[in-house]
């Protein structure tokens, strides 16, 4: 029976090295358990075979054993049916986990395992960061009920999600807390995050101990654990995978040898990095031979010395932002109080730009402000709508608005893309959720998603503030004029003034809102916006047909057309007539909501630009 125990608070403040303990996954994987299943679970119907692997690190020469309790959080229980069972599990598996330690021959912490909550949260997600601080909460005052003597924050990639994780534990305990990040080849966290941000930001929101698991074998920790000591007094720790997986007979196999890991602990020692241990892949029989290695080192011993930068804290220099009115002509109109029209031309399904081109010349001949092009409209493949951007604002000279969706681009997708539009001189954007496939012409296609219309809206504010996704510096900023949908005829207009309220707080700076045929809808959200009011550009859709306006009445996603107006169309008898109808309904919409909003977008019913001016010449200036 080990001994009573200091804290180990008094552990950090001692010159010692410690030994953690390796994976579970992979233990309980070498055992036989379905990967499919709810590992955390396991701690209620499997406690003996959770015990059993406790049992074998400790003896292979563990001094901190993990909770079976890494994805133990709401957000990732509830697909498997286990939410209400939170609490039990995360206490269960801090017992499990204490008892063994009780019983070790040496002495032996206990680390309660936290893990990322498995969704996106703001600023790239719909979850608040106070709701993600709840989530983490509600595991950690679990985990403290059963006793853990300290916690590791672990695997996360997204240092805004891990600043919740530590508020969390902080807002119930003292007890450490340990954070770790998840790197890639590049020594970067997933969104790009250099170690010199996050390391500065983990030291300043308050970890213990800040270092590295997951993600990589040694030799990049290692590398990247020498920059990350220039940022930070904190003692450092790392927990590397046993190099990158590869199959071997339908069974995923981890190729460093306890031997390497042996040696590269060494290594990690001389660079002074104080708590060591293994990620996936890794065994008792690695940290066996990582503990032996560790042996030889005494507290004394020489190490190689690194210098530490003064104030980790030292705020990275910012740059600055591009005034709004300066953006473009477009957001210098919009500044100026010109009421703007902008008309929006769909890219053509095939490579011939010739007939969108005729009509991007047209409408500048006619002073339209600016042309809208959707990206991929009702999830639909057509020309790339940045390629067909640049050639009108390079063969044309007139300024376009770029729809940017999230539907087929990952987060590094799109840093990717709205760096090089504005590199290219696509200076307005309208960023926006988009359709899924299953709306379009390929319902297979898969969809990305990454995240939605405001946690765009949160990246290309950032892009505009002069850092990228990671908030790493980018040199000179961008400066795009923001845009963001808007739709009055919401089915829940709460819901979409909640949102509203979101994207204008992520920095959005005017809205266009889709098409509007009942004006009292659009005075009622207009109204309910005050409080958050930005430029707002209204949709008219001049009704092409009587078929035209069933189609967007009973089609198309909040969309409806007032039964007074269908009677209207469907009173007319040829299609020349419809056509007319539809103009004068425009015309109608345009005169009643002029002085309401500060400009409108007018669509061109199959690229026919002249129909734009039928509507607009129809009202006084």
């Amino acid at each position: 029976m080990s001994l009573e125990k200091p804290e180990f608070k008094q552990v950090l403040n001692e010159d010692k090295i410690v030994i953690f303990d390796g994976a579970m996954g992979t233990m309980l994987y070498s055992k036989g358990i379905y990967i499919n299943r709810c590992f955390d679970e396991m701690n209620l119907s499997a406690p003996n075979v959770i015990s059993d692997i406790h049992a074998e690190y400790v003896k292979a020469g563990s001094q901190v054993i993990e909770t079976n309790t890494f994805g133990a959080n709401r957000c990732k229980l509830a697909p498997h049916g286990f939410a209400e069972k939170l609490e039990a599990i995360n206490y269960q598996g801090a017992k499990l986990a204490v008892q063994i330690a009780k019983s070790a021959p040496h002495t032996v912490y206990v680390a309660g395992s936290i893990g990322p909550l498995g969704i996106k949260i703001e600023p790239w997600g719909k979850t608040s960061v106070d709701e993600a601080c709840e989530f983490f909460k509600e595991q950690a005052e679990a985990l403290l009920a059963g006793g853990v003597d300290l916690f590791v924050l672990e695997t996360f990639s997204d240092i805004n999600e891990m600043h919740q994780a530590i508020r969390a534990v902080r807002s119930i305990c003292q007890l450490p807390i340990l954070a770790q990040i998840k790197i890639g080849n590049d020594g970067n966290a997933t969104y790009g995050t250099t170690p010199e941000v996050f390391t500065q930001n983990l030291d300043s929101w308050g970890a213990d101990v800040i270092g590295l698991n997951c993600g990589v074998g040694p030799k990049i920790m290692l590398d990247t654990i020498e920059l990350m000591a220039e940022f930070t007094k904190k003692k450092l720790m790392v927990r590397p995978t046993a190099g990158l997986p590869t199959s071997v007979e339908g069974r995923t196999m981890y190729l460093s040898s306890p031997e390497y890991f042996a040696e590269y602990t060494k290594r990690f020692i001389q660079h002074g990095v104080k708590i060591i241990g293994g990620c996936c892949g890794t065994t008792p029989a690695h940290i066996k031979a990582m503990a032996a290695a560790a042996r030889v080192f005494s507290t004394d011993e020489r190490k190689i010395s690194v210098m530490v930068k003064e104030s980790p804290q030292k705020p990275a220099p910012q740059a600055q932002p591009i005034e709004k009115e300066k953006k473009s002509r477009f957001a210098a109109s919009i500044c100026s109080n010109k009421f703007v029209v902008t008309v929006e031309i769909s890219p053509p399904k095939g490579c011939d730009a010739t007939r969108a081109l005729e009509a991007a010349k047209f409408a500048k001949d006619n002073n339209i402000d600016a042309i809208n092009i959707p990206d991929g409209p009702r999830a639909t493949a057509r020309m790339s709508p940045q390629a067909l951007a640049g050639i009108f604002e390079r063969g044309v000279g007139i300024e376009t608005i770029l729809h940017y969706c999230c539907r087929d681009r990952n987060l590094l997708g799109m840093q990717s893309d709205l760096l090089g539009a504005y590199a290219s001189g696509l200076k307005n954007v309208l960023l926006i959720t988009g359709d899924p496939p299953k709306l379009g012409d390929y319902p297979d296609a898969t969809a990305v998603f990454d995240v939605d219309s405001i946690g765009l809206t949160n990246m290309v504010h950032r892009l505009n503030s002069g850092s990228d996704l990671g908030g790493n510096p980018i040199g000179k900023p961008t400066g795009f004029f923001i845009g963001v949908g808007a739709n009055p005829g919401a089915i829940d207009l709460n819901l979409e003034i909640k949102r509203f309220e979101y994207k204008v707080e992520a920095g959005a700076e005017f809205a266009i809102t889709q098409p509007v045929f009942d004006i009292a809808l659009l005075e009622n959200f207009l109204k309910r916006i005050d409080h958050v009011r930005i430029p707002v550009i209204a949709g008219i859709w001049p009704l092409a047909s009587l078929k035209n306006a069933e189609f967007m009445n009973n089609e198309v996603p909040g969309m409806s057309i007032p039964e007074h107006l269908m009677k209207r169309m469907r009173s007319c008898d040829t299609a020349e007539k419809q056509r007319e109808e539809g103009i004068k309904i425009a015309r109608e919409a345009l005169g009643a909501i002029k002085g309401m909003v500060q400009g409108v977008q007018i669509s061109a019913p199959f690229g026919r630009v002249a129909t734009v001016l039928e509507v607009i010449n129809g009202i006084a200036g």
